[in-house]
């Protein structure tokens, strides 16, 4: 299987519950992570679990204690997982996926967030997010 089309869209949440994008890691109240899983030929059809993980501007994955945990992979051994997405994948047909994402401490630091993609204990699709400081001055 293969990720393609990776978006992390980092969204501000206003007040009147109207969203919009930002790139000032102060204002993002989540993130949007979206990405299609292509069509294969050879994978059969079904829920297919993916691992997404999140690692911070530290390289340190950010987890959520209520909702991580850790899986094998086969080059890597185990790691940790931010998300455990489950999709219903059909044979041949490309599979849009979205979620959004929120961590527990509420707090995005400036930086380069990287997201990896993981299904059947292979990577297949990572992408990056850069959120920078906010202010007049910076």
């Amino acid at each position: 299987m293969h990720a393609s089309n990776i978006n992390i869209a980092a969204i501000d949440i206003k007040g009147s519950g109207k969203e919009k994008t930002t790139t000032t890691a102060k204002r993002v109240d989540l993130f949007r992570i979206s990405f299609d899983l292509d069509e294969n030929r050879i994978s059969p059809s079904g829920a297919k679990d993916l691992y997404v993980i999140v690692t911070g501007p530290d390289e340190r994955p950010i987890t959520i204690p209520s909702s991580s945990s850790t899986f094998e992979t086969r080059d890597e051994g185990e790691k940790t997982y931010t998300n455990k997405v489950t999709v219903q994948y059909e044979q041949g047909k490309r599979t849009p996926v979205s979620f959004d994402w929120k961590p527990e401490a509420g707090k995005y630091q400036t930086g380069d967030y990287k997201i990896q993609i993981y299904q059947n204990g292979y990577k297949i699709g990572e992408g990056t997010k850069a959120l920078k400081k906010g202010g007049l001055f910076s």
